[in-house]
């Protein structure tokens, strides 16, 4: 089946491209989650229309992504917990817990968008990385001090 993408798939291609996939693929997971449209006469005709519609809803995201990040950025999160005397937590701070914080701020992020490969676990200071979009990401700093 031919279909225009509508936004960026995976080994599959780019926004705009026209691809040739498999039927099942095309009806039950492109379509339906509006990543994609059937290449009909129509559609084809109207391809530059669609191409400019979902460049400026990309951009429209983009922008709202960045401005999330001006916020994130801005904030410090800082989190008192018990230590010991080498500076070892008793427990951890974790991607939910930074989630936490950010919806006590307004910002919703969803905890998989927070990288933070093992949960932090000693005092001090330190930069979480959190994804926004594609090509935005926003750095939190997290400051663990002893309680």
């Amino acid at each position: 089946m031919k279909i225009i993408l509508l936004d960026d798939v995976t080994k599959v291609g780019r926004r705009g491209d026209v691809r040739e996939v498999s039927d099942g693929y095309a009806r039950n997971y492109l379509i339906p989650k509006k990543l994609a449209l059937s290449a009909t006469a129509g559609n084809l005709k109207n391809l530059d229309h669609i191409k400019t519609q979902q460049d400026a809803k990309a951009s429209r995201i983009k922008a709202d992504a960045e401005a999330l990040r001006d916020r994130i950025e801005a904030l410090v999160y800082e989190e008192r917990r018990q230590a010991s005397e080498e500076g070892k937590l008793f427990g951890s701070v974790t991607a939910q817990d930074i989630v936490d914080f950010l919806t006590q701020h307004t910002i919703q992020v969803e905890r998989r968008r927070v990288t933070l490969d093992e949960p932090i676990k000693t005092l001090g200071e330190t930069l979480v990385t959190i994804r926004l979009h594609q090509d935005v990401t926003a750095r939190l700093r997290v400051n663990i001090v002893r309680e």
